[in-house]
Formats: C-alpha cells, sequence, structure tokens
C-alpha cells in the first residue's frame, strides 16, 4: 500500500508543480511570439526591413559573430556593466554606513541626494564625456551615476529600519556603534542589499549604454546607434534582444546567490 502523503509533503509537491507550470508557460509565450512575429513577417503583415525577423537575425548573428567582432562588443559592454555595478555596491555601502553613523551628516546631504537621484543622468552622460573623454572609464562613470544615488538612499533606508531594541542592547552591553553596524545592521539588511542589487544591475546596464551612445566605439550600444544610422534595423534589433538576455542572466545569476544565502542561514 502506497503511504499516505503528509501535508508538508502535499504542499511541497504543489509548489514544485506551479513552478513547473510557470516555467512551461514562459516557455510556450517565448516560442509563440517568435514564431508568431517571424508569420507576420513572411506575411508581410509588418514590414521585415524595420522589423526584422528572428530568421534574418539569426543570420545576422551568425554574420556579426564572425565579421564584426560581435562576441568583443558584448564582452566590452558586459564587463563596463559589471564594473560599474560593483563600484556601485561598494560606494553605496560605504555612503550608507557614513550617513547611518552621523545623522547630522544625513541631514546635510539628504536633500542633495534626492536631487541628485531625481536628474536625468542622460543629461550628464555629455558633460562626463566633456571633462573626461570619450573612453570605457567614463562610459562605467555614467553607468554608476544612473544607480548610486538611489542605491545610498535605498539602503540607508534600510539601516534606519533596523529593530532599535537589538541595537539598545548591544548599547546596554558596552557595545560601540561598529559592534550594531557589524553584528545587528548590516546582518539585519542583506535582503535589502540584494533587491537593491538586482535593480542596480539593470540600471548599471542602461547608463552603459546611455555612455556607448555617445562615445563608445564598441559595445553594444555602439551597434545600436551604428546600426540606426546607415538604416542596419538587424544590427539594432539583434543588439537590443542581446541585451535582454544579458540583463535577465546578471538578474537570474543574483537570483541563484541569493538562494544559496537563504539555504546556509
Amino acid at each position: 500500500m502506497k503511504k499516505a502523503l503528509s501535508a508538508q509533503e502535499m504542499y511541497v509537491r504543489s509548489v514544485k508543480r506551479t513552478d513547473h507550470k510557470v516555467r512551461f508557460w514562459r516557455v510556450v509565450l517565448c516560442i509563440a511570439f517568435f514564431a508568431a512575429w517571424e508569420w507576420c513577417t513572411r506575411r508581410e503583415i509588418i514590414d521585415s526591413f524595420i522589423f526584422s525577423s528572428p530568421s534574418k537575425l539569426a543570420r545576422c548573428f551568425q554574420t556579426l559573430l564572425t565579421s564584426e567582432g560581435l562576441a568583443g562588443h558584448i564582452g566590452i559592454t558586459l564587463y563596463e556593466t559589471l564594473a560599474s555595478f560593483l563600484l556601485v555596491i561598494g560606494i553605496s555601502l560605504i555612503f550608507a554606513v557614513l550617513l547611518w553613523r552621523s545623522r547630522t551628516l544625513s541631514r546635510i546631504l539628504e536633500p542633495y541626494m534626492v536631487m541628485l537621484n531625481s536628474l536625468p543622468k542622460s543629461a550628464l552622460a555629455p558633460l562626463l564625456i566633456v571633462w573626461l573623454g570619450a573612453n570605457y572609464k567614463t562610459i562605467i562613470l555614467t553607468g554608476i551615476s544612473v544607480a548610486v544615488f538611489g542605491s545610498v538612499m535605498s539602503l540607508y533606508t534600510g539601516f534606519l529600519e533596523v529593530d532599535t531594541e537589538k541595537i539598545k542592547l548591544i548599547e546596554t552591553l558596552n557595545g560601540t556603534k561598529r559592534d550594531a553596524l557589524y553584528k545587528v545592521v548590516l546582518p539585519a539588511n542583506i535582503p535589502n542589499l540584494f533587491s537593491i542589487m538586482k535593480v542596480n544591475i539593470g540600471l548599471c546596464l542602461v547608463g552603459v549604454i546611455i555612455g556607448e551612445f555617445i562615445a563608445a566605439r564598441q559595445g553594444l550600444g555602439y551597434l545600436i546607434i551604428y546600426g540606426s544610422q546607415v538604416f542596419k534595423m538587424d544590427w539594432v534589433i539583434l543588439s537590443i534582444l542581446i541585451l535582454c538576455i544579458i540583463a535577465m542572466g546578471l538578474y537570474l545569476l543574483l537570483d541563484m546567490v541569493e538562494k544559496m544565502y537563504q539555504k546556509k542561514i
């Protein structure tokens, strides 16, 4: 006789079935979208010159990969994105800690942080290029400028929302602010940090592409601008699709790291 399933086992199976269903429909929707796109271009419902098609993009990918150094363009954009992302996380942690340690400093800087976060970052890119020159360092700085101010504010807000009773307990036991930071504030904000990182990875990619639009001679942003100027729309759409894949891949990588961390605690 089969052993009766417990409520917990039934729940776990239900969750797994739901996960499988979600993955299945994601794949179905993706395949349906590309199939409908190809069908519409073959039936001339949409203009394949303007909107391209999956089959044309596949041929374009092969051509760019072999003759135009597509792998190098992808590598440059990926490097600039990861560099700006890591710098944003480091800068955000440093500034959030400084603001948390000094309420006076936070009150002084808060309106400026809000102002800089609200500033359209695309307006900064031309200035940065004039000041620093058209090079990969400027593009990385553009990526940082898009994400860093909001990241600092979000992380600092998370620091302030930590249970004050735990901090008072450390102070009662003659602990210092440093003890409170390392034993309470930072551990409590690791989930918040992962959430901020998931947002920042996309913002850094956007900032890098903005910089590549204006100053680069390599990278996917350069391919998009150059392709639009010479009416090679296959290059433009293919570069956009690759950017989508990069963004999704980096997000999933961070999500995997977060799940690994959650299993350890």
